[in-house]
């Protein structure tokens, strides 16, 4: 009897879902919200012209790729839109526009659409890109500025990033150790990226990545608890080592990226354990006091070959009875 085209029969487990990808990158973008309201309430309105840009930039790129490669046209399904919001969450609220934009040009270009666009990048868009900046232009992507908590404020005072005070005191030093400033740590009135030093608001938006089903709890869990295990054999403070810098940016909406992490229930927590061991070893003895984006980015294209041999065993296909096939 011949099977109906439309039958598919495949392994389980079989999952019955009614988000598509649009859907999946509109939650992101609301989850997002949070963190972008407190980056422009925290640093003024240069941080919602980068934002501006970045997505913006994101998106024509997007477009005028699909048009140069002859695809489908695909801004509609968000994606552009959301590595420009990641990669603005990435940048100092003074990053120059111009860079802002040469960055989503990167981006969406060359670590997007040359590999064959939405599914086939092997590094996260928005980090990549940065990565790019950082080695470009140093001195603009590490100016950090203190917030000025007002919407229509554009002055802003430079200083240095916690995990800058961090690096540079030694571990007995007492640096970040009482608790105003690990309430400044998690309410974001800190120096740092636009959308990484807000902790409250990145956690709203990650729980609603979590009640929808999103992401999974693994990556960002392993990832989390690795540097906080860690930072306490470097000497280091585990609270501080979490609540500084863009761990919880990158754990909760970076490292759980779909394209670019594993699929496996093994294989997100070995991905998870291997960018915190990487995040502690490039913050202890790195040249930058931050290690989040790297150690991404060094994990990236090993996800593959991490599902590969942590996939589970298909039922009835033991070592056993494939010795004899």
């Amino acid at each position: 009897m011949a099977v109906p085209e439309n039958f598919i029969v495949s392994i389980s487990p079989h999952f019955k879902r009614r988000l598509d990808t649009s859907a999946v990158m509109r939650l992101v973008c609301v989850s997002l919200l949070p963190a972008a309201i407190a980056s422009v309430y925290l640093f003024g309105l240069n941080s919602l012209f980068v934002i501006v840009t970045s997505t913006v930039t994101c998106v024509a790129t997007e477009f005028l790729c699909n048009l140069a490669f002859r695809r489908k046209t695909t801004i509609a399904d968000g994606s552009a839109a959301v590595t420009g919001i990641l990669f603005a969450f990435t940048l100092s609220p003074t990053t120059p526009l111009w860079m802002v934009a040469i960055g989503g040009v990167l981006a969406i270009a060359i670590v997007k659409q040359l590999f064959g666009g939405l599914g086939y990048n092997i590094f996260n868009p928005a980090l990549a890109a940065r990565a790019i900046l950082l080695s470009s232009w140093p001195a603009a992507m590490t100016t950090w500025v203190k917030p000025v908590k007002s919407f229509l404020a554009f002055d802003a005072v430079t200083s240095a990033s916690p995990l800058g005070i961090l690096k540079e005191a030694p571990p007995a030093a007492g640096a970040l150790d009482t608790t105003r400033d690990y309430l400044d740590l998690f309410l974001g009135t800190v120096p740092g990226s636009l959308g990484e030093t807000c902790k409250i608001a990145l956690l709203i938006g990650a729980v609603l990545l979590f009640l929808f089903k999103i992401i999974d709890w693994r990556i960002p869990s392993a990832y989390i608890g690795t540097v906080a295990v860690l930072s306490v054999f470097f000497g280091r403070n585990p609270l501080a080592a979490v609540l500084s810098g863009g761990l919880i940016l990158g754990a909760f909406f970076m490292a759980t990226d779909l394209v670019t992490s594993p699929t496996t229930k093994g294989g997100k927590l070995l991905f998870g354990f291997g960018c915190g061991i990487l995040t502690s070893l490039i913050r202890s003895w790195g040249a930058f006091p931050e290690g989040v984006c790297y150690s991404i980015l060094f994990m990236n294209p090993l996800a593959p070959l991490i599902d590969k041999y942590l996939q589970p065993r298909v039922f009835g296909t033991g070592k056993a009875r494939l010795n004899k096939a």
